[in-house]
């Protein structure tokens, strides 16, 4: 019954911009923590960002942080990542997770709810 849909991956040249969005049915994102992960090939997958405690946010690393923004839109029960000067390896399947546990964290054991993924790729 849960669903998360992401939407916004494709295609861009390094120093792009790609706008990721989550949108959650049957499950309130205003009572949970909501991150974004990503996973490259032969890669674990890693938190990118997180937003939680109303607006409160947490990024992988200083070239996330310098680079992307998480926000949330309340009304329509949508997160989005905002990801600009997108390098190659950035490159990734994006997946939006959500969870009533996911509080100041990255680990993705900690999120109940999975979206599907979308597909980011970053040419150089």
């Amino acid at each position: 019954q849960v669903q998360l849909v992401e939407s916004g991956g494709g295609s861009v040249q390094a120093g792009g911009a790609l706008r990721l969005s989550c949108t959650a049915s049957r499950v309130s994102f205003s009572t949970m923590g909501v991150g974004w992960f990503r996973q490259a090939p032969g890669k674990e997958r890693e938190g990118v960002a997180a937003i939680y405690s109303g607006g409160n946010s947490l990024y992988r690393d200083t070239s996330v942080k310098a680079r992307f923004t998480i926000s949330q839109d309340i009304a329509k029960n949508t997160v989005h990542l905002q990801m600009n000067s997108l390098k190659p390896e950035d490159t990734a399947i994006y997946y939006c997770a959500a969870g009533p546990r996911a509080r100041w964290t990255l680990t993705p054991r900690y999120y109940d709810y999975w979206g599907q993924g979308t597909q980011v790729t970053v040419s150089s």
